[in-house]
């Protein structure tokens, strides 16, 4: 473990998450998750969320604590799906936060549940915010009015708005130091 992030709001206020030590990991830091959940405001409460790269589960966690009824954390690694399960089962109320080990990718092209809120927040450099969002607007987990949060590279943000095509429409942006912060609505 190399440190820990805290929870922000709601129930879980405070709480640390642990930070495991792992090459891809790059959790969403205190400063980006305020202005996410600004942005969503009460609209997180009573919710479905899905964090599909969970990662940390930072993004998921923080739905949860701030009254998300539902939320699924989907990470392909073993040791981080394996470490998210067992913080979710020791925090009270923990049992509304489900976790699959799976490629996220390939989670959605099975996934038959509708979400209402998803958080995208992959690896950088490989081109995974775009492939994603190409896969959720088909995808039966993302309805019509679904809200979507994108993190990218600024790097990589010229071949994410090429992903954003006729599907999405941006709500918010924002740009965070070399990191650049999409809320979307699928139409």
């Amino acid at each position: 473990m190399t440190g820990k992030i805290r929870i922000i709001s709601g129930q879980w206020r405070g709480r640390r998450i642990p930070v495991l030590d792992h090459p891809e990991l790059r959790p969403t830091g205190d400063r980006a998750r305020e202005t996410l959940f600004n942005w969503l405001g009460p609209r997180v409460i009573g919710k479905r969320c899905l964090d599909l790269f969970a990662g940390s589960g930072a993004l998921g966690l923080e739905a949860a604590s701030r009254g998300a009824t539902e939320v699924w954390l989907v990470e392909r690694d073993r040791k981080l799906a394996a470490a998210l399960q067992e913080l979710a089962s020791s925090w009270p109320g923990g049992e509304r936060v489900h976790v699959e080990q799976a490629d996220g990718l390939h989670w959605l092209r099975n996934c038959e549940q509708p979400f209402d809120i998803c958080f995208l927040d992959p690896p950088f450099g490989q081109g995974l915010q775009g492939r994603a969002l190409e896969a959720l607007a088909t995808s039966s987990c993302c309805q019509p009015g679904c809200l979507v949060y994108v993190e990218c590279e600024v790097d990589e943000d010229t071949v994410l708005q090429s992903a954003l095509g006729e599907n999405w429409n941006e709500l918010r942006n924002k740009r965070q130091g070399k990191v650049i912060l999409r809320l979307l609505e699928h139409r």
